[in-house]
């Protein structure tokens, strides 16, 4: 990381700024992100991890300044967070940067890495001119926020429904069927037994019922597939664009003749993260704001994606391709490569408007910005006047990458700005400074 090459000049004594730099913050989540693309996490347990680092890193660093309150007390099956002892001194940046990194080397593969960027980190904070007590103690005292965070993961059933029976696709015809190149297993058949962090239960937002399927040329889900099908014939450059940039499929395959690779990207929740910092970074958040604003996300992104799933596999739709191929054209081919799982309910389209109610609570309704988050994944940057805008982009990328059909989009966003709103009635983020108003209301 650059910043951490240039901060680590010898210092002749303490320096504030650098010790308080909300760039740790957005530093360690960018290192989590690239270990999650180059281990190839699926969406749902990408947000998993992103929910459980952030939380340590920001119950850790809000103890700097005390108006900011816990989230985890606000959340399910959360012990009590230590407090720090007011005898001793902490470097409260430091102890979040620690909080994360514990968590962070349980959740993920590629803990090399991880310890490569913790070493520099801390080679950082000595080169700022930390004391080694306020060192050590900080060090301690993200260990301990570490630990606790751990003991709830350990307890939301995701290691138990790693040993589940492996998902049987039912060959009733119109139910989810896995779509090539590929034939891929379906990706988390039982992310619903996941223990939510806000919702009461993974139904309590069950969105609309599904079309069903129909082959009848009247039908409504003949019609929607039509659809899919003849925006994929006639997309527009700017249409091929917004599908591209909002793809965010970890694992694309490629097949050229005898030979195949694979490419890697953020997922969709990687992406809202990356929105996150580029929010937090614009208003010139210190590092207590930054961290919140990344575990908020973050929370918001993980209960999106257990209520997403919950559908996806109650109602198994069929996707565009598999329809279209048998009824219309066997040739025909998404711009996006379908990924393995249940069509409905848009998985972009709920989690998306999700985080966007978050985000616009945090930053406002007009908040202005230019997504630069798929750059480094060859999607370019693209402008948007709000959280909202840029979520209802997402979804409508999913037509044009001939993915998802129109009920699957319209109804995901209903469902995503639902959960929204109820998050907000639910956890205080207030600082003590008048919060953003923004609407909620599902449209």
């Amino acid at each position: 990381m650059a910043w951490l090459a240039a901060c680590q000049r010898p210092a002749s004594g303490p320096d504030p700024l650098k010790l308080q730099d909300p760039e740790v913050v957005h530093a360690s989540v960018k290192r989590l992100t690239d270990v999650i693309v180059y281990d190839i996490f699926s969406p749902p347990v990408a947000s998993r991890i992103y929910a459980y680092a952030s939380l340590a890193m920001y119950e850790a660093a809000r103890f700097a300044e005390p108006q900011y309150p816990s989230l985890t007390a606000q959340l399910h099956d959360f012990a009590p967070m230590p407090a720090p002892d007011p005898n001793k001194q902490y470097n409260f940046l430091l102890a979040g940067a620690r909080a994360f990194q514990v968590v962070a080397r349980k959740v993920t593969f590629s803990v090399d890495s991880l310890k490569l960027f913790e070493e520099q980190l801390y080679k950082h904070f000595r080169s700022a001119g930390i004391g080694e007590e306020v060192f050590n103690n900080s060090i301690a005292f993200g260990d301990t926020i570490g630990a606790t965070i751990l003991a709830r993961s350990a307890r939301d059933n995701y290691r138990e429904s790693r040993g589940y029976p492996r998902y049987t696709v039912d060959r009733v015809k119109g139910s989810w069927q896995p779509t090539p190149p590929d034939y891929m297993d379906a990706i988390e058949p039982y992310w619903n037994s996941i223990r939510p962090m806000i919702m009461d239960s993974c139904n309590q937002f069950q969105p609309l019922p599904a079309n069903h399927y129909d082959s009848n040329t009247s039908s409504r889900f003949y019609t929607e597939m039509m659809e899919v099908y003849n925006t994929g014939r006639q997309l527009s450059a700017e249409q091929r664009a917004i599908a591209s940039f909002w793809d965010c499929n970890p694992y694309v395959m490629h097949h050229t003749g005898h030979a195949m690779f694979a490419t890697k990207k953020i997922t969709p929740g990687g992406h809202w993260m990356g929105i996150a910092a580029i929010a937090s970074r614009q208003s010139k958040a210190g590092y207590v704001r930054t961290a919140q604003t990344y575990a908020f996300t973050a929370v918001t992104l993980l209960d999106a994606f257990i209520a997403c799933w919950d559908e996806k596999y109650r109602s198994r739709v069929i996707r565009p391709q598999t329809v279209i191929n048998d009824l219309i054209d066997p040739r025909w081919e998404p711009l996006l490569q379908t990924p393995p799982f249940p069509e409905y309910t848009s998985g972009h389209s709920v989690i998306s408007s999700a985080a966007a109610v978050s985000l616009t609570h945090l930053y406002g309704d007009n908040f202005a910005f230019t997504d630069t988050t798929e750059v480094e994944y060859g999607a370019g940057k693209r402008s948007f006047t709000s959280f909202h805008q840029a979520a209802e982009e997402a979804a409508i990328s999913r037509l044009y990458g001939g993915i998802h059909y129109r009920s699957a989009i319209l109804n995901g966003v209903q469902q995503g700005t639902a959960l929204g709103a109820y998050i907000l009635q639910q956890i205080k983020v207030d600082t003590g400074a008048p919060l953003q108003k923004g609407d909620y209301s599902a449209k």
